[in-house]
Formats: C-alpha cells, structure tokens, sequence
C-alpha cells in the first residue's frame, strides 16, 4: 500500500460515507470537507464506496462507484463516491433516506492500478492473486473494474476473476486472451460496518 490506514481513520471514512449519502438525501447538498480530517486523509488516492443492503441476513448490492486513480483528496472522493453510489449507480434506482438504516457502508481505499505485463495472455493467471489483486480490464474503450473483495465474496478462482472483469467491461470473458486487451491489478485496504450504522472493521481479503 502506498500508505497505512489505522482501524479509526478508516472509521471515519466509513461515517463520513454515511454523514454524505444521509446528508444528500436529506437536502441535496454534498457534506464539505470536515474540519477534524485526519491529514493523511488529505493525500490523493482511490476510493470506491460500496453499498450492500441488508435481506435476511445476507447482503445484496445496492451501489457502488468510485475513483480508480488517485484525482482527489481521499476524504473528498470518499464523500463524492458515497454520493454517488447511493443516487447516481445506473444499476440501481436511487437509495431512499428510509433504507440507510438496511444499508452497510464499506470504503475500499485503493492503491494506484498499475499495468499487468505479460509476454503472453496466458501467463495472466500466474500474475494476480485472489484476496490481494483487484483488477481493471481496458479494451479499446470498453473498462471495467472489479474489487479484490469481489472473487473472494463469489469463490472465483482467477478465471472466473479475469472473465467477470472482462464482462463488466461490457467484453466478452475471454477477451482478456485476446492481443490488445490491457490487464490492471491494484490492493486495497477495505472497512465496513458489521451493521448498519454499528460497529466498523477491517476487512481481511487474504494475504
């Protein structure tokens, strides 16, 4: 990681997330920057803010949306991703204000993507890893961006990884084969409520 995060900065990321989305909701304005904003959550950095809605006790995606490169200051990509995986993930209709108390909050803090070389396709398998990697496919302009979280949630093993991340760019899954095709990995250090609104954690995605 190009930088540590404590479990209590990663907390606040978390409350803010939810501060900016119940803030949104309520009066259509984003939440300015905290004064009490840690510095290190000042540098640049990616961030991807992920909503997952409560059903009899197992979760279900309900949004999510962020910054794959590090554009802006952590603590105000983490209000505008908030923001707008709650109202503006075309996947999903827009959250309402009396769902957020179903709704978990989690904050994937990303390191910069950098680009997977391999002399052949083939060998991309052998070059990523299940709990550490996320990936970015990119082909001609067609991009699509999985978690490291995502595999582990689903039990993919790195095929099914690359051929998820191929599809969610809207290419089909053995495009990653394919000459031309760009393969990105990243890491991320990830928190989450153990409930909506409770207690926040750290997430353990494998070393």
């Amino acid at each position: 990681m190009p930088f540590e995060l404590s479990l209590k900065e990663g907390a606040f990321l978390v409350k803010l997330a939810r501060n900016s989305i119940e803030q949104f909701l309520k009066t259509g304005e984003k939440l300015p920057t905290p004064k009490n904003t840690p510095s290190k959550l000042m540098e640049k950095c990616g961030v991807f803010v992920t909503l997952n809605r409560m059903e009899g006790g197992t979760k279900e995606l309900r949004g999510c949306i962020g910054y794959p490169e590090p554009t802006l200051p952590l603590v105000e990509a983490t209000i505008d991703s908030a923001v707008n995986a709650a109202v503006n993930d075309p996947r999903f209709s827009p959250v309402r204000l009396d769902e957020l108390n179903q709704i978990l909050i989690e904050v994937s803090v990303l390191t910069p993507p950098k680009l997977i070389e391999a002399k052949d396709p083939k060998d991309y398998p052998h070059k990523i890893k299940i709990g550490r990697d996320g990936l970015i496919v990119e082909r001609d302009w067609h991009k699509g961006l999985l978690l490291p979280q995502v595999p582990v949630e689903w039990h993919w093993d790195k095929l099914e990884f690359l051929g998820s991340c191929c599809m969610k760019a809207g290419i089909s899954p053995d495009s990653w084969l394919l000459e031309g095709t760009k393969i990105y990995s990243f890491q991320a250090i990830v928190f989450e409520e153990e409930c909506p609104n409770g207690k926040i954690k750290r997430v353990k995605l494998g070393e």
